[in-house]
């Protein structure tokens, strides 16, 4: 700005350049203030929802997944209109409890939560929803892990300053709404008043579908057909989808769908070695994912995977979906009574990350990850 200025007035010229910087009183280098009011504020804002951020990669409005550490792995958080596949472990021990963080975030934040089960009811999926902590609660369970470790006297005390300079500054009261992503206690479960504040819906296969229905040849299974027309309903009359207006501030609808594609849901795929019968699970993800596309909505999907050997299946279910984490539990392997693993419950697979708006996606550089469930929280190292 200055220096074309300088090349239109002539480049031997030192009074020109003065005036030139003089009128202007700016340049490229020099930091503007925020701008006041709509008509200069620039392109389009993002709505501002509570429990959601804009990503500062790709500009995608993104949801936490109740669990921080996970948050950091994906990027920055769940974008909103994409689905995350967790891969079951292998005795199913673990992933619930992803589910359920998932869940009460939602709880937590205002948000629209839809349960969908083929094997609990959703109203009692949410009774055993964990609590969230409380700034000061958090603070003092960090305060317990830092002390807890054995390290040598002379050396503690520097230990235990650097890592609390490692650790975000939190204020004490109540646990905040308008915070992004929160730590819960998996000891203690939600207050009741929350949910009965919360506004929830619960789609429990058993009721929804008789026992007579047949599936037909080439269609999806009757379990598949109703919860899609579930979602979709929900979607369209409450507005999700931008063209009826919601009457109130716009919302995010968070979807639960528990072991999907288990024999539950009239799926046999993981019980059969021919991948043909997988055109039914597929073709459902396909259009769960167009109607989150267009709609204020996210979802997490559990999934036994490990039920079935045909690697097409995998992958064909892998790329229907955005998000892809797998847990793999040290129960009952060679693992569990391997000194190297003797402080995590399992290791954590990071194996498909959405690439929106990019060529590339945000991956983290620590591909080794693993877990572990202390008496209270879960945590990712």
């Amino acid at each position: 700005m200055a220096a074309e200025a300088t090349c239109g007035a002539g480049a031997g010229s030192t009074g020109s350049l003065a005036a030139a910087v003089g009128m202007s009183n700016v340049t490229s280098f020099q930091r503007r203030g925020p701008r006041v009011g709509g008509a200069d504020s620039g392109g389009p804002r993002l709505m501002s929802i509570a429990g959601t951020r804009p990503s500062v990669r790709n500009g995608q409005l993104l949801v936490s997944t109740g669990l921080p550490a996970l948050d950091q792995l994906l990027g920055g958080g769940l974008a909103v209109g994409t689905v995350l596949l967790i891969e079951e472990d292998k005795y199913n021990t673990y992933s619930p409890l992803l589910f359920k963080y998932f869940l009460a975030e939602g709880i937590i934040n205002g948000h629209t939560v839809l349960v969908a089960s083929a094997k609990e009811d959703p109203a009692v999926i949410l009774q055993e929803l964990p609590a969230p902590l409380l700034d000061d609660s958090r603070k003092q369970e960090l305060d317990e892990d830092i002390y807890n470790h054995k390290t040598p006297e002379s050396n503690s005390k520097m230990k235990i300053a650097w890592r609390y300079q490692l650790l975000p500054k939190m204020e004490a009261g109540p646990v905040s709404s308008s915070r992004f992503g929160h730590y819960y206690d998996a000891s203690k479960r939600i207050p009741q008043e929350l949910i009965e504040a919360s506004k929830w819906h619960g789609f429990f296969l058993p009721e929804k579908i008789s026992s007579t229905l047949k599936e037909e040849p080439g269609s999806l299974t009757p379990g598949y057909i109703k919860l899609l027309q579930f979602i979709q309903n929900i979607i369209y009359e409450e507005g999700f989808d931008g063209s009826n207006p919601q009457k109130k501030q716009k919302n995010i609808l968070r979807i639960g769908i528990q072991s999907l594609g288990s024999p539950l849901w009239g799926d046999d795929i993981f019980c059969t070695e021919n991948c043909d019968n997988s055109h039914s699970l597929t073709k459902f993800l396909y259009i769960l994912r167009g109607l989150l596309r267009t709609s204020l909505s996210v979802c997490i999907i559990t999934m036994p995977t490990h039920l079935t050997q045909n690697k097409a299946v995998i992958a064909r279910v892998t790329n229907l979906s955005d998000t892809v984490v797998g847990l793999e539990s040290f129960i009952g392997s060679e693992r569990e009574t391997n000194p190297l693993y003797k402080d995590y419950h399992g290791l954590i697979h990071i194996r498909q990350i959405p690439r929106l708006n990019n060529l590339i996606c945000d991956e983290s550089d620590v591909k080794d990850l693993a877990f572990k469930l202390k008496r209270k929280l879960f945590t990712i190292e």
